[in-house]
């Protein structure tokens, strides 16, 4: 037996020390280890689970592009979260402040707020947002399905009754699962990482793993930065120098 403890306990440890300090002082991010994706789709599956997402909304996709020149190419899993950007231009077309960057890092909406205009669906570069159209999986038994239950974003329950309950009619995205994380949970797409290809953490400790895996890795870049939107995602390469180098060129 090995002593060595799984990457999910250092990150709740991470979690634990972040947790302790001030909201200002703290930057949630996230780290997506490309070589070590399996594409296996089980964070998608969690965070609809735990989300409670209906049909069209969809916080974590998982896109896939072919590496190599045949016959020795394989297939690279590319998962896409928000992006939580610190220059996000979703909020900057919001018409009622409905949206905003929080002082941890993460880009929230306040469904309340939302009036469905759409503006920051079309602002955001990399798709991470959609409206609820108050669509059921189980749209025949909806009065007996589980998608009538409350479920929890942004530290409080919403409940999907009709068309003029909140979400519906709201612009929906990724965040972090930030309710779990604020009460020392982490994020259900990264628990559910079968390949533990996800991070997160603190990125203002140093001393976090997901820090450790930002300095030590061969390659780390955000996905469309030169677009200026500073996103807090890194995507990384561990080990496989040629994949590194690929990936260095696109």
């Amino acid at each position: 037996m090995t002593n060595e403890k799984d990457v999910i306990e250092i990150m709740l440890e991470d979690l634990k020390r972040a947790l302790a300090k001030p909201k200002n002082q703290r930057k949630w991010g996230m780290t997506i280890d490309l070589e070590k994706c399996i594409g296996c789709h089980a964070c998608t599956t969690a965070c609809k689970n735990g989300n409670m997402t209906p049909p069209g909304v969809l916080y974590r996709q998982v896109a896939e592009f072919e590496f190599g020149e045949y016959p020795n190419t394989r297939v690279v899993f590319f998962p896409r979260p928000c992006m939580q950007c610190q220059e996000p231009p979703c909020t900057k077309v919001c018409p009622v402040n409905a949206t905003w960057l929080g002082e941890d890092g993460i880009v929230v909406i306040d469904y309340k707020k939302c009036v469905g205009c759409g503006y920051c669906i079309v602002a955001c570069p990399y798709g991470a947002r959609a409206r609820d159209l108050g669509l059921y999986y189980s749209q025949e038994i909806k009065k007996i399905s589980y998608e009538l239950e409350p479920f929890k974003e942004y530290n409080r329950f919403w409940a999907r009754t009709s068309h003029f309950s909140s979400p519906v009619g709201n612009a929906r995205k990724c965040h972090f699962c930030i309710h779990r994380v604020e009460v020392g949970k982490l994020p259900k797409c990264v628990d559910s990482c079968l390949g533990r290809a996800t991070y997160f953490g603190d990125l203002n400790d140093p001393q976090s793993l997901i820090s450790k895996i930002n300095a030590s890795a061969l390659i780390a870049f955000k996905y469309k930065e030169e677009l200026g939107t500073k996103p807090i995602v890194t995507y990384v390469v561990s080990s496989n120098r040629a994949l590194a180098r690929y990936l260095a060129k696109i």
